[in-house]
């Protein structure tokens, strides 16, 4: 369904759609080359502050590294520099400790941020993030059944993998309830996700209360979120389940865009709903699930970083995961950097820090998301 114009270009209806919903909503039209230089800047500046808290990360700690000897060992460790370490030790503090854990933080950062745009894409909400299908609270409660049925004892993998099948297992019952007559109902996902959600907490309340202190400790750490203990087996196993369904979702970001037009503006436009849907919300639960099953819980990182970059870009959707996924990196790596220094001689669970600030972030978002609608009442 192309159109040629008077200029001799050949247009389709997604490159028209950020125009169009610009138009609609009163806001005015950016050029394309505004919006080129825009997304540029964008993703440079991000990129550069991603190097510098790197860097930055490395070497804040028990152990203080200078961003100097941060950098030579860094090309040390990849070949490039046969310099000698300043400090001993240093290479085996940052190499088994701290690079690992950046490398985690950057996955986990920006895999829960393009989860929260796809979901905020396929339900066209900009409150919507990925607890709506029940894949945090499933997840939660495969990790718990693992700790106090005593499953840990098989090897240290058996919590992340039973967090993960279980986080797969509720998104999948939330979709298949919520389909009626060939489609899916999103009132009826959106209120089977509650149901989920709901039936998850009273079971993992019921294993945290039959379980012993060591289980209950354990579990409680776990929901809290940490990336204490970060290895490179555990990001050698995330990078490609993160990598495959982050270009999953860059491929679907098109026809994301369709999505901003209503279900039936994007059927008209020659858009398969429903394969879409489906497809959009098994990447969701494969970022989610390989997030959650390292690290716990960390909230608000799919709510508030495509937000953000939503009022810096606009909403086309390719450019906004890649800026999504920069920024969740970023913020989950300035969270994990906070949670290791703010306290001496501890480490602050950090999806309790992305909670502290996600929490007023949602409320002034629904406040204004509300005000701009005239009320829901």
């Amino acid at each position: 369904m192309s159109s040629v114009r008077g200029t001799g270009t050949v247009t389709t209806p997604a490159d028209d759609v950020v125009p169009m919903l610009g138009a609609t909503r009163g806001r005015p039209t950016v050029p394309r080359g505004g919006l080129r230089l825009r997304h540029a800047v964008l993703f440079g500046g991000l990129a550069l502050a991603l190097g510098a808290c790197v860097i930055v990360s490395a070497g804040a700690g028990q152990l203080p590294v200078a961003p100097a000897e941060v950098w030579t060992s860094l090309l040390r460790g990849l070949g490039l520099s046969d310099a000698p370490e300043a400090l001993p030790n240093t290479d085996s503090a940052l190499w088994n400790i701290r690079f690992p854990r950046i490398a985690m933080a950057l996955l986990i950062g920006a895999a829960l941020a393009m989860a929260g745009t796809v979901m905020q894409a396929i339900f066209a909400n900009p409150l919507a993030e990925p607890g709506v299908v029940g894949v945090s609270s499933g997840a939660a409660l495969g990790a718990a059944a693992a700790i106090v049925l005593g499953w840990t004892a098989l090897g240290d993998w058996v919590t992340a993998t039973a967090a993960f099948v279980a986080g797969l297992g509720a998104t999948l019952v939330v979709y298949l309830a919520s389909r009626a007559g060939g489609r899916t109902e999103i009132v009826t996902l959106v209120l089977t996700g509650i149901a989920i959600n709901a039936f998850a907490g009273g079971a993992l309340a019921f294993l945290t209360f039959i379980g012993d202190t060591g289980s209950r400790e354990e579990i409680v750490f776990w929901q809290l979120g940490s990336l204490n203990g970060a290895r490179w087996p555990e990001v050698a196993v995330m990078l490609p389940l993160v990598v495959t369904a982050g270009a999953a979702a860059l491929v679907l970001g098109r026809t994301l865009d369709l999505f901003s037009l209503g279900e039936r503006g994007a059927r008209h436009l020659g858009v398969r709903v429903e394969a879409v849907r489906i497809i959009a919300i098994v990447v969701v639960a494969v970022l989610v699930c390989s997030a959650v099953a390292f690290a716990g819980i960390i909230a608000f990182v799919g709510l508030i970083v495509p937000h953000l970059m939503r009022m810096v870009i606009g909403p086309a959707h390719r450019p906004l995961l890649v800026a999504s996924a920069l920024g969740g990196a970023l913020l989950l790596l300035l969270a994990d950097l906070a949670a290791r220094t703010m306290v001496p001689m501890a480490d602050l669970p950090i999806g309790m820090l992305t909670s502290l600030i996600g929490g007023p972030f949602f409320f002034w978002l629904l406040r204004r998301t509300r005000r701009r609608s005239g009320g829901w009442g």
